[in-house]
């Protein structure tokens, strides 16, 4: 296992509004719902965007939250919850809980309390298998120094399978812990509000059900999800927004991956409806990609100071799309201005996206998870920031 810190690479990027828009590739934009918003690589600026590699050779690092002192929680997900201290992994786990690591599932979110300095409470959700049934759970670590004591089940027969298993949990401003599930390959699942599966979940740090959910004595937000897999809020206006996966093809086309912004008791309309499709009873994403796959996992609102331009963007996390992408959006948060890929192909898969709390943007690559081409340091975590 080698850690290290180095700059790896210097980029030219934009942060003009005026700046003049390149199309890329040969697509046609009008049939695309999201090029249709004019897709753009933004002109070069003298600004440089600088990467640097916290940890590497760790192996598929799918979730990661700061602690107020600066430590990085991160999951592996063949089942190692780890912590980075000073730039430096700690060696032991810090928590390994019982997880069945099949196909897409194993040890994925992770969260810290809000009352982390506190409680100390680490939050984890993790696939499991009880006989031939496979579900998914959250489970809650006491932090004692570097390690995790004292587990706790919190919520648990989350449906679970070898695909589509959510897994990204988060605490929202208001204290309540969200999670978003999916439906495990059973369509059904999403528009039945008696099963936990493909649904944006809300629950209170000891897993009850918070008086004001939109649906008495249940943890359903909202519904009608295929396979969530990012979650984060506005920093101004708190709206909660979501990542999901569409139904790709072998050909590519009918993709419909999603940026959806969540409102509590809406029905997102899996299966019935995919992507944008105007009927009153499901609710739009923002962003439907139309025929072309990102496949989004982590999501983040860039809370730093430097470039100015880059305040309250959304960053968003690609696997088969292999890159970052930016979404500019306006005032209200509800249109997009415009958007840009970045680091398309340089990394490969990229899993998870935080704002740190130091200004930067953290993200990991996902290239050992068996769809992916794993350079010889993979995975990674690596750090954003401008110079």
């Amino acid at each position: 296992m080698r850690i290290r810190r180095r700059n790896v690479i210097a980029l030219m990027i934009a942060a003009s509004i005026a700046a003049i828009p390149v199309y890329l590739g040969a697509r046609n934009l009008q049939s695309n719902p999201v090029t249709a918003q004019r897709e753009v690589q933004l002109a070069p600026k003298e600004k440089e965007m600088t990467i640097d590699t916290i940890v590497e050779g760790v192996e598929i690092p799918w979730s990661m939250a700061f602690a107020p002192d600066g430590r990085i929680f991160f999951t592996e997900r063949r089942g190692r919850l780890r912590v980075v201290e000073d730039g430096m992994l700690i060696a032991t786990p810090f928590a390994t809980p019982d997880v069945s690591a099949i196909g897409e599932g194993g040890l994925l979110g992770v969260a810290l309390d809000p009352q982390f300095d506190e409680n100390s409470l680490v939050f984890a959700y993790h696939t499991y298998s009880e006989g031939r049934k496979i579900f998914n759970r959250i489970v809650r670590f006491k932090a004692v120094g570097n390690k995790g004591v004292e587990q706790r089940t919190i919520i648990d027969q989350i449906p679970g399978g070898r695909n589509h298993n959510g897994g990204r949990i988060k605490f929202g401003p208001d204290g309540k812990l969200y999670v978003g599930t999916g439906e495990v390959g059973r369509r059904e699942l999403a528009q039945d509000l008696s099963s936990l599966g493909g649904k944006i979940l809300r629950i209170n740090p000891d897993g009850s059900v918070p008086e004001d959910n939109p649906y008495p004595n249940s943890p359903v937000f909202s519904f009608g999800h295929r396979n969530p897999q990012g979650l984060d809020w506005h920093p101004e206006n708190m709206k909660l927004y979501s990542a999901e996966h569409g139904p790709s093809g072998e050909d590519g086309q009918f993709a419909h991956d999603e940026i959806n912004i969540i409102e509590p008791k809406n029905n997102y309309g899996w299966p019935q409806q995919v992507g944008k499709g105007g009927d009153d009873s499901f609710t739009d994403p923002l962003v439907d990609t139309g025929s072309e796959t990102w496949a989004p996992s982590g999501i983040a609102f860039y809370r730093g100071v430097n470039p100015e331009s880059w305040r309250n963007n959304l960053f968003v996390a690609t696997l088969r799309g292999s890159h970052i992408h930016r979404l500019v959006l306006d005032e209200t948060g509800n249109s997009i201005i415009r958007q840009e890929k970045l680091f398309q192909g340089t990394y490969g898969r990229i899993r998870a996206m935080v704002s740190g709390p130091d200004g930067a943007l953290y993200f990991s690559t996902s290239n050992r998870d068996g769809r992916g081409r794993p350079a010889e340091n993979d995975d990674r975590i690596l750090r954003l920031r401008f110079s």
